[in-house]
């Protein structure tokens, strides 16, 4: 295993076997999917089955909004009922190969807008881990709504 710049405190691992067409699991179980190419994009976009955009969006949702979280209780604010919707695309990057683009919408309905937007920008720019591993890499858009 290589040296990490961090000092894990939990790691996940899964184990894929057919790629898009395939199947991915967690090795403790606690997710298992079977994967199929969307029909936009040239598979058979087979019924009850998932994509890696898919687990990718949910995942950065749900980090996104602990972190959220994380940041207003060092702020003494309440970010109660906060709603994270990460919209993940994939599709053709100038220059060849595929890229993904993120757009990152977070309603928090217990502040007014201008306080809801510190809050968020600075969990985007300072604390969550997926904003700091696809920094610069992908396009990505907020937008934040408030009270």
């Amino acid at each position: 295993m290589p040296a990490y710049t961090i000092k894990p405190l939990v790691t996940a691992t899964a184990v894929s076997t057919g790629g898009r067409n395939g199947h991915s699991e967690t090795t403790d179980h606690s997710v298992s999917v079977n994967l199929s190419v969307r029909k936009e994009m040239g598979g058979p976009g087979l019924p009850d089955t998932t994509t890696p955009e898919h687990l990718f969006a949910a995942g950065y949702a749900a980090c996104f909004g602990g972190a959220l979280e994380f940041i207003a209780h060092q702020h003494k604010k309440s970010v109660a009922g906060a709603v994270v919707t990460c919209h993940a695309s994939v599709g053709p990057r100038e220059g060849g190969g595929f890229g993904i683009a993120v757009r990152m919408h977070v309603k928090v309905p217990t502040l007014p807008a201008a306080e809801a937007l510190v809050l968020v920008q600075e969990t985007h720019d300072k604390i969550c881990p997926y904003s700091h591993a696809t920094r610069g890499n992908i396009d990505f858009a907020l937008d934040v709504e408030g009270a």
